[in-house]
């Protein structure tokens, strides 16, 4: 928090701040622990999914306290590592099928019955997955409706030509942004 404050003190224009989870903790992992392969317990809509929800407006409310608001959050970090991570890797894997239940049934009506004007933004991995993944979580109407954008990472951009994944997914939803949160130089050793 004071770090934020700084670089927001520090800033000639507003800084706009962005959330997004790791895993959740080991008593809702399907492993019992943060680290490894894991999902959440159970399915969207129950007691493990509207806990995590509510984990993301606790979160809120915290910053909040001290003056730090955040423009947006993503449902999960790279969602898909969670299938082949190492095992040390703290992370939840989620389906498209199931970030959208849990974006439609959970975390969407959370945040929209919070007091916080944060955005909900859908994917947070490789944008080799898209338009697929958009297809499944945008095209749910209930879904859609809690979504302002999409979180993409670079990592495996060369594998993918754009027009094939980011220019394929504006043309399907242009209603909903596309952003690059997360890239790194030096992430393939050659």
């Amino acid at each position: 928090i004071p770090l934020l404050r700084r670089a927001l003190a520090m800033s000639k224009r507003p800084l706009l701040l962005f959330g997004s989870p790791w895993t959740a903790p080991a008593w809702m992992r399907s492993n019992g622990d943060v680290r490894g392969k894991g999902t959440l317990k159970g399915h969207a809509g129950d007691k493990y999914h509207k806990t995590w929800a509510n984990y993301f407006i606790k979160f809120l409310d915290e910053y909040a306290k001290h003056n730090v608001t955040f423009w947006a959050v993503t449902a999960q970090n790279e969602p898909l590592a969670g299938l082949f991570t190492p095992p040390q890797a703290p992370t939840i894997a989620f389906t498209a099928a199931q970030q959208r239940d849990f974006i439609a049934q959970d975390l969407g009506p959370a945040l929209a019955r919070s007091p916080h004007r944060t955005r909900l933004l859908m994917l947070d991995d490789q944008r080799i997955h898209l338009p697929h993944w958009a297809k499944v979580v945008l095209g749910n109407a209930t879904a859609a409706r809690y979504v302002a954008g999409l979180a993409v990472h670079w990592y495996l951009d060369a594998i993918v030509p754009p027009g094939c994944s980011l220019e394929a997914t504006h043309k399907l939803f242009p209603d909903h942004f596309l952003l690059y949160t997360e890239a790194c130089t030096g992430f393939f050793m050659f």
